[in-house]
């Protein structure tokens, strides 16, 4: 009987599905998966591809030609829209690639000190100011405007950008405060031992061990930081007045007029100028976002 069995179960295994298929399916749904995404992702870009297509087209023929490819191509746009305004529009590109690094530079250093002292140091209420931290996500933003313009206006600091950039260096973003403490916490703590054997103290050690393992999680920080910094619109709005100071989105709302009439084409064409950073900045750090998400729990 074991020798009859044996053909039976030879031919039992021979069918057995390969791992690849019991994980993602057979090739037919993995197909099928890939195409729906392919069509959804198509959806997704048609805004930006539409955005793009009319800053080629004349002002008059945007919202009369709804097709992708012009019909009369007018790259005149691109020329006017730089020139449009008080100043060139590299002025407001410089303008918001300062308040840009500022934010990515104290996002960065304030969030990774609040994190280590949350995830490595051991102090009396750690639990509960890591509560309270965690508390300022649910939070409403708007809550905060009225004695945020008090106090910026006491020190004299409107129509300057210290209002946009040094709350930045406060530690005062709990996401990113959140997404270190969790990958610091995936470090061994023999690491901090070693340090302290070497005689560094937790200044020393944050700096010379913790931080350049961190790579990820800063990355992570400063490609969101980027996104959320440069298309902020209401805080340059609510605290600067000269229109030299402009950041980008205040730039481009300069475009339309009080009637509400805008010169679209030059508008659409500076809303691309304005984007390529970002895709970009994105395009370059998007290895370390993937790595800083996917270790430090976040799904």
């Amino acid at each position: 009987m074991a020798l009859l069995d044996l053909p039976l179960k030879n031919k039992q295994k021979k069918e057995a599905p390969p791992a690849e298929d019991a994980l993602t399916g057979t090739p037919g749904t993995r197909f099928s998966r890939h195409l729906i995404l392919c069509l959804v992702g198509l959806v997704m870009l048609y805004p930006l591809l539409w955005l793009v297509s009319s800053s080629f087209k004349p002002s008059n023929d945007i919202f009369r030609q709804l097709g992708l490819w012009p019909e009369n191509w007018d790259f005149s746009n691109y020329a006017q829209g730089w020139t449009a305004l008080n100043q060139p529009f590299h002025v407001y590109l410089i303008n918001s690639l300062i308040v840009v690094v500022f934010s990515i530079v104290g996002n960065i250093f304030s969030c990774a000190l609040a994190a280590y002292a949350f995830a490595r140091m051991e102090f009396t209420g750690r639990k509960l100011f890591f509560a309270l931290m965690l508390g300022t996500l649910m939070l409403p933003g708007h809550v905060l405007l009225v004695p945020q313009y008090i106090i910026f206006s006491q020190l004299g600091w409107l129509d300057t950008y210290l209002p946009l950039i040094v709350p930045n260096f406060m530690a005062t973003n709990a996401f990113f405060i959140f997404l270190m403490v969790q990958f610091m916490k995936a470090l061994p703590k023999e690491l901090d031992d070693a340090a302290q054997i070497d005689g560094c103290g937790p200044f020393r050690t944050f700096l010379r061990v913790i931080m350049p393992l961190c790579v990820p999680a800063m990355a992570t920080t400063a490609i969101f930081t980027f996104i959320s910094t440069w298309n902020e619109f209401f805080g340059p709005l609510l605290y600067i007045q000269n229109q030299d100071l402009y950041t980008v989105p205040l730039a481009l709302r300069a475009f339309m007029d009080s009637e509400g009439q805008s010169m679209w084409g030059p508008m659409f064409a500076m809303s691309v100028v304005s984007i390529a950073p970002i895709i970009g900045f994105f395009i370059a750090g998007q290895k370390y976002l993937i790595n800083g998400i996917a270790t430090t729990g976040l799904k």
